[in-house]
């Protein structure tokens, strides 16, 4: 058991040390934009705001918005990478060994923070950027297995929580770390002696570059293998075989990976999956757009960004381990349907916020759903097929997160980007009463098969 904790906790801290570069992006994606509008010398910007301009004078669009629609393609494109790439990740790791896979991910994504870091005027690099890190992201799936590797049953919803803070933890202090390091880059004279190409984003770039290099040497010094040659497939193909269920959306919504279970178990994952799908699908569009809102409608700076979702995160991380944490077993679904009933009108009463402090009690209820739903959600699942399947059931699971965040954003910014903001924010609020009722549906059916 000290061996596993002291691994899970490697696990852990290289998790954050990720996050942390990973988040830091996120309040700058509104200010990157209007950088790369005015200074981009590669053409990339202004040949793709050339053929959306096209498009726009026919829908009568604001040209304002059609950054939105730039950086829901970016997310989109970021996390389709992500969804089409991370079985074939999990595929090698399970005949090469965890450790290394995960090193070679590491890899990759120092190189595409330093692709960011010396994009200079080139919107052509950040893009490439960010499609090698999209390709990178493997390691977040390659560290739950690791969990799941050294955790025994009892002990797997410990290591689940461990990765559920860690993710606290980067969106609470990496899009501060991101905005204090924009605002270096803004004001310092370092820039024009810098031997880097002129970018107004070098420091949040240099210092995710640098979390990431310290990610990989930690890793490289102090993880073990977690999965011993006489446990890991013997054939690439074989895996490779297999991940293919994982990038196919029809196997995933049916749980085909998962074996040895019955039909109804089967009927259960399948309609929790699908409730998961319509959730993530709506609720990562609106949250990718929310940047956006907040820069055109209450004109916020990178800093206030950043500590919107400095709020947000503090109050998911204690509702996570005040409220979810002690959660009785069988109050999961329960625990679902409020939280969808409260995002609902929290997305409604985003579209139509006029102050600040309609904002933030909109929020308020937002930072709920999110810290109760996927986790919820993802116990309900867990909780379904036998002991050596739940790898199997979770990567399926996850699978249906990346495809539908996949998706989210360019929806959704295709939305905000013909209607605006108020509409778009409306609209997805109604539309989340599809995966409430699906919830109740479940809740129904689960109260007939007790009672029978």
């Amino acid at each position: 058991m000290i061996g596993m904790n002291h691994s899970c906790y490697i696990v852990f801290t290289s998790l954050i040390l990720d996050l942390l570069g990973f988040t830091i992006i996120l309040p700058l994606i509104p200010s990157l934009l209007d950088y790369y509008q005015s200074n981009d010398q590669s053409g990339w910007y202004s040949w793709l705001d050339n053929r959306v301009d096209t498009i726009r004078h026919y829908l009568h669009v604001p040209s304002e918005h059609n950054k939105v629609l730039f950086a829901g393609l970016i997310g989109s494109w970021f996390s389709f990478l992500q969804f089409a790439c991370s079985p074939f990740i999990g595929a090698l790791s399970d005949v090469f060994g965890r450790r290394s896979t995960l090193i070679g991910c590491l890899l990759g994504t120092i190189i595409s923070y330093i692709l960011w870091m010396c994009s200079g005027n080139s919107f052509f690099l950040f893009f490439a950027s960010r499609t090698i890190g999209g390709l990178s992201k493997g390691n977040i799936s390659l560290c739950t297995a690791i969990m799941t590797d050294l955790s025994s049953i009892a002990d797997r919803t410990k290591g689940m929580a461990l990765i559920g803070i860690s993710f606290s933890i980067g969106f609470i202090f990496g899009p501060m770390i991101g905005a204090y390091f924009s605002y270096l880059s803004k004001n310092s004279s370092i820039i024009s002696i810098s031997i880097l190409p002129q970018n107004a984003f070098i420091f949040p770039a240099a210092f995710a570059t640098i979390l990431a290099i310290l990610n990989l040497v930690f890793v490289i010094s102090s993880l073990e293998e977690s999965l011993p040659k006489a446990q890991r497939l013997s054939s690439l193909g074989y895996g490779i075989s297999r991940a293919l269920n994982f990038v196919n959306p029809l196997s995933l919504f049916r749980f085909n990976p998962v074996q040895r279970i019955s039909d109804e178990e089967r009927k259960d994952l399948g309609e929790i999956g699908t409730i998961y799908f319509l959730f993530l699908f709506l609720y990562s569009g609106l949250e990718y757009t929310l940047t956006f809102l907040a820069h055109q409608r209450f004109e916020y700076t990178r800093m206030q960004q950043a500590k919107m979702f400095l709020f947000n995160g503090l109050l998911m991380t204690i509702l996570q381990g005040g409220y979810v944490r002690r959660l009785a077993p069988g109050k999961e679904l329960q625990t679902v349907i409020n939280g969808i009933i409260l995002i609902i009108p929290s997305f409604i009463f985003i579209g139509l916020a006029t102050t600040q402090l309609h904002f933030y009690l909109s929020l308020s209820l937002y930072a709920f759903s999110s810290a109760t739903v996927v986790p919820c959600l993802t116990t309900l699942a867990s909780s379904k097929g036998p002991p050596d399947q739940k790898g199997t059931i979770l990567g399926t699971f996850r699978s249906l997160g990346s495809l539908a965040r996949a998706f989210g954003p360019i929806v959704s910014a295709f939305g905000y980007w013909t209607f605006g903001g108020k509409c778009s924010y409306c609209v997805g609020g109604i539309l989340l009463t599809l995966p409430l009722l699906r919830s109740l549906a479940l809740k129904r059916r689960a109260k007939v098969k007790k009672s029978a």
